[in-house]
C-alpha cells in the first residue's frame, strides 16, 4: 500500500484520525468504549494494509486458542500450550522476517515474496510474554478475548512498542474514571516532544546520514565521524520520539503505557544504557523471557556469562531481518554489545573501589563525566554495524575514521564547514541541553512550578520548531521496520 494512505503518527490523516478517537471514545457509553477502542486500533493498523491485518489476526488466533488450553487445561496441556504457541509465533517470525532473505543467496529455495508485516516482531513478542504470563500465573494474567486483542493491537503501540504486560494493561481497561485536564495535558505535550524529536531533530539529520553512508568510500574522514555522531542522535530521537507520541496518545484515552526511554546517552555504563535507558521494555523481555529461562535459578557465573552474550545475539539476529541491510553487522552489532557487558562486570569490582575512593569530591563528578563520554562512543562505534549496509561498509567507515583520527586536529580546521553543518549541530546540541536539565530529578517539579509564561512559551517553542524546521515528508519510524 502506498505510504500516503499509512497513518503514521507524523501523517495528516493520523492528526485527523487521533482527535476523533478521542472525541467518540468519552462520548460513548462505557460499555461501548472497549469494541469501539479495538475498532480503531484495526482501521490504524490496517492502513498499512491489508496483510497486516492478516499477519495480526493469525497471531490473536493463536493466543487466544492457546490462551484457553493454558486457563483451564491439566499441567501437561498448559505447558504443550505454551510451547506450540510460542513455537507458532516463531515460526512465522522466522518466515516472515528471514525465509526470503536467506532464499535470495539459496538457488535451491523458491522466493515466496513474503515481507514482514509493519511492527510484527513488537505484537509478537507482546504475545508471547501473554503466553508466558498466563502459563505462570494465570490470575495475574486475567483477562477476556477483547482485551487480550485491544492488548495485541492497541494503535499506539503496535508498529514499535513499548513491550506491556497484560496485566497492568487490562486493569487500565477496566477503570471508569474521566480523564482530567492535568492528565489530557500531560499526553498533548508528550505527543508535542516526540514529533519534535522525530520530525524536527531526527528527520532533518537523516539526509546528512544517508548521503554519507551512500559513498563510504569517498566521503572525507570529517563527514564520516559527524555522520555517525549525527546517527547516533538520529535512531534515538526517532525510535524515543516514537515511544513519546504513544505514551501521549494512550494518555488521551486514560491508559498509561510504560517508559521506554530515559535520556539514553546520559548512562554512566552499557549496563545502565541497555538496562534502564534504552529500548527498556524490549530489554525487560529479553530478560524475563529469555535471559532468566536459560541462567536458571541457580545463577552460575558461567550461565550469566553466556545468557549475556545469547540475549545480544539474539537481539541482533532479530534486528537482522530488516531496516537498513540484512546481513551480519547486527550480528556484530550483537556480539559487540555483549561483549562491552561482559568486560563491564569483570571491571565492576575495580569501579566499585574507584567511586568509593572518589566519594564526593570534585573527582567523582569528572569521573560520571568520562564515563557517560566513554559508554557514548562505545555505543557509537556498534552503531556504525548496526547502520552499513554489510560489514564491509562498516569496516570502511571505521577505518578509515581510525587512520584519520592522528590528523584530526588539522583536518578539523580545513573542513568547510556549512550552514548545514552548523544547523545539525545546534539541534544535537539544544536536545543535549534539555535533556541535561530533565535528568535532574527533581525537573518536573522545577518546570510545573515556572511562571505560566515561560511554561507556555516553551510548548509554544516546540510547537513553531515543528512548523519551520520540521520535516514532515521525511522518513517512516526507523523501528516499525523491524
Amino acid at each position: 500500500m502506498s505510504r500516503r494512505h499509512q497513518m503514521l503518527f507524523t501523517s495528516v490523516q493520523f492528526l485527523v484520525f487521533l482527535p476523533v478517537a478521542v472525541l467518540v471514545f468519552w462520548s460513548l457509553p462505557v460499555r461501548f468504549r472497549l469494541p469501539w477502542l479495538l475498532l480503531a486500533s484495526l482501521v490504524f493498523y490496517g492502513s498499512f494494509g491489508l496483510p497486516n491485518l492478516v499477519a495480526l489476526a493469525m497471531v490473536a488466533a493463536i493466543v487466544i486458542v492457546a490462551g484457553r488450553v493454558l486457563r483451564a487445561g491439566s499441567p501437561g496441556s498448559r505447558r504443550a500450550a505454551l510451547w506450540s504457541g510460542t513455537l507458532a509465533i516463531l515460526v512465522m517470525m522466522g518466515l516472515l522476517k528471514y525465509y526470503d532473505p536467506i532464499a535470495a543467496g539459496l538457488e535451491a529455495l523458491p522466493m515466496l515474496g513474503l515481507t514482514s508485516p509493519a511492527g510484527f516482531s513488537f505484537y509478537a513478542f507482546t504475545a508471547i510474554a501473554l503466553l508466558a504470563d498466563r502459563y505462570r500465573d494465570p490470575v495475574a494474567a486475567r483477562a477476556d478475548d477483547m482485551q487480550e486483542l485491544l492488548y495485541l493491537a492497541w494503535f499506539p503501540k503496535v508498529l514499535a512498542g513499548p513491550i506491556e504486560r497484560i496485566g497492568p494493561f487490562a486493569a487500565q481497561l477496566v477503570e471508569r474514571t474521566p480523564i482530567t485536564w492535568p492528565q489530557a495535558a500531560s499526553g498533548l505535550q508528550l505527543i508535542l516532544w516526540g514529533l519534535v524529536k522525530k520530525v524536527v531533530i531526527a528527520d532533518n539529520l537523516a539526509p546528512f546520514v544517508d548521503r554519507t553512508y551512500a559513498i563510504p568510500a569517498y566521503a572525507v574522514p570529517v563527514e564520516l565521524i559527524l555522520a555517525n555522531y549525527f546517527f547516533a542522535f538520529q535512531i534515538y530521537c526517532d525510535f524515543s520520539g516514537y515511544t513519546d507520541i504513544a505514551r501521549g496518545t494512550s494518555h488521551l484515552f486514560g491508559i498509561r503505557l510504560s517508559e521506554n526511554f530515559r535520556r539514553a546517552y546520559f548512562s554512566r555504563s552499557v549496563g545502565e544504557f541497555w538496562s534502564r535507558r534504552w529500548h527498556i521494555s524490549l530489554s525487560d523481555w529479553f530478560r524475563d523471557y529469555v535471559y532468566f529461562p536459560l541462567v536458571g535459578p541457580e545463577r552460575k557465573p558461567w550461565r550469566m556469562h553466556a545468557g549475556i552474550l545469547v540475549v545480544f545475539m539474539l537481539s541482533g539476529i532479530w534486528h537482522a531481518g530488516l531496516g537498513y541491510g540484512i546481513g551480519w553487522g547486527f550480528v556484530v552489532w550483537g556480539a559487540l554489545n555483549g561483549g562491552y557487558l561482559l568486560v563491564e562486570r569483570a571491571l565492576n569490582p575495580a569501579r566499585r573501589r574507584l567511586r568509593k575512593r572518589l566519594g564526593a569530591s570534585w573527582a567523582a563528578k569528572l569521573h560520571t563525566v568520562l564515563a557517560v563520554l566513554l559508554v557514548f562512543h562505545l555505543i557509537l562505534i556498534s552503531w556504525v554495524f548496526f547502520r552499513a549496509a554489510d560489514l564491509g561498509v562498516a569496516v570502511t567507515v571505521l577505518t578509515r575514521i581510525w587512520a584519520a583520527l592522528p590528523d584530526l586536529p588539522s583536518l578539523l580546521p580545513a573542513y568547510p564547514f556549512t550552514a548545514e553543518h552548523i544547523f545539525l549541530g545546534a539541534l544535537v546540541a539544544a536536545l543535549l541541553v534539555i535533556e541535561a536539565v530533565m535528568e535532574r530529578e527533581d525537573a518536573a517539579e522545577r518546570f510545573a512550578s515556572l511562571p505560566r509564561p515561560l511554561r507556555w512559551g516553551a510548548w509554544y517553542a516546540c510547537l513553531f520548531a515543528l512548523i519551520l524546521l520540521g520535516r514532515w515528508q521525511g522518513e517512516v519510524f526507523v523501528y516499525m521496520q523491524f
